[in-house]
């Protein structure tokens, strides 16, 4: 199987390298807002954008006059900017097309960073540096972690990008990789925010509450910023621990999904998890920050694609299947279960449970059943008799396949 993986480090830089380093961000950055001033008024007066292509031709002839400055950089930076620009506004497009909210792609400013840029062409990665186009060889202060190469791994492209002072490469690889056979069992997975995930056979993976811990230290870091004046030293000193603090911050949240996303993914054969509209959790203003810094959105991507790294398989349980509110072993379903609720008590069978166990086990059910559906479906298809004991399940409805994802609903 054919995949493409990026691989993200960080670099060694000396002053000389940072400076190169910041023409290239800032000439793919001007290139960027330049190319979008031109689609605007293209796309006002004629209702046809140019394309990347031809934007890089005429930015090529304004080279040799008015901006002859963007001959200290690679021509790749300015080149794969419109290309990023293309792609932008065929997401406007694609937004005209839904019926949702049109807008024109933001222009970039230096005010949210230096930014990044993209180098494509002759790339060597060694075990300690990597040799770009026009930077030349950068050190790295990994050592061995990039790919170098080789039959079964070919390297596209370089993004080199900022934050908080610390300049990173992240390397984009084709490689094929054999994807062998997933014999770990199925699971049901729930989300929380006192806990992030919940497994079915008791597993919990703690919400590291990335932000609540260090708010304080953001405030205090925000107020003392503020207070310095603009343009001085010790405002730039009160900027570079506020920007360390964020980045610390999604750094832990970040470990904290890829730790429980690889876990699931090698370990379970099968997973299954709820569908859920984060869009709309966000709008419930007591939530929204807990939702945001749990980062559902994100834990559900890495699913999707690890899972088919390592062979296991991911569904989706349909958004009305109460999963809180059904008893895991009776089946009996409660009318309301607030979210204060934190145990399931079950009225039929005396059951006492955590309410995400519940709600974990629940979700199983709806896995198991739902294949023994499908099994019984090709079983009387085939004319064979079906086997006694076997009932297909209410709940489980008909199977979408979406890529490697299966979706039940």
């Amino acid at each position: 199987m054919i995949i493409f993986r990026s691989y993200k480090t960080e670099l060694r830089l000396n002053n000389r390298q940072r400076t190169q380093c910041r023409k290239h961000a800032g000439c793919a950055r001007f290139a960027y807002n330049w190319g979008l001033a031109q689609k605007i008024q293209a796309y006002q007066k004629t209702g046809k954008p140019p394309s990347a292509i031809d934007l890089h031709r005429q930015l090529n002839q304004l080279k040799q006059t008015k901006f002859q400055w963007m001959y200290e950089v690679s021509k790749c930076a300015p080149q794969e900017a419109l290309r990023n620009l293309d792609r932008a506004f065929s997401h406007f497009f694609r937004r005209l097309k839904t019926g949702e909210t049109p807008g024109f792609p933001h222009y970039k400013s230096r005010k949210r960073g230096i930014g990044s840029f993209r180098l494509t062409g002759a790339i060597r990665v060694h075990k300690n540096r990597i040799q770009l186009p026009r930077l030349g060889i950068l050190r790295l202060k990994e050592r061995g972690y990039l790919p170098s190469g080789g039959p079964w791994c070919r390297i596209l492209s370089a993004t080199v990008s900022e934050k908080a002072g610390r300049w990173y490469v992240s390397v984009q690889i084709e490689e094929r990789i054999t994807i062998s056979e997933n014999t770990g069992p199925s699971a049901g997975a729930d989300w929380g925010l006192e806990t992030l995930l919940t497994i079915s056979d008791g597993t919990k993976f703690d919400n590291p509450r990335a932000l609540p811990r260090f708010a304080r230290k953001l405030r205090r870091a925000q107020r003392s910023l503020s207070r310095k004046k603009r343009g001085s030293r010790n405002r730039a000193k009160a900027r570079h621990r506020l920007q360390n603090l964020h980045v610390r911050v999604a750094n832990i949240r970040r470990d904290a999904l890829h730790k429980t996303t690889v876990w699931l993914a090698k370990t379970k054969s099968a997973t299954i998890i709820e569908d859920l509209c984060v869009e709309g959790m966000l709008k419930n203003h007591r939530l929204a920050g807990a939702v945001a810094d749990a980062g559902f959105g994100e834990l559900r991507r890495q699913l999707t694609y690890k899972t088919r790294w390592y062979g296991s398989r991911l569904h989706y349980a349909p958004r009305s299947y109460p999963s809180s509110k059904r008893c895991s072993r009776c089946g009996h379903i409660k009318e309301v279960m607030p979210l204060s609720l934190r145990v399931y008590r079950c009225e039929q069978c005396g059951l006492v449970l955590g309410r995400d166990l519940n709600a974990a086990r629940n979700l199983l059910w709806l896995l198991v059943a739902a294949s023994w559906a499908e099994t019984l479906n090709a079983w009387l298809r085939r004319e064979v008799t079906t086997p006694p004991g076997v009932v297909p399940a209410r709940d489980a409805g008909t199977k979408h396949q979406h890529g490697s994802c299966v979706q039940f609903g």
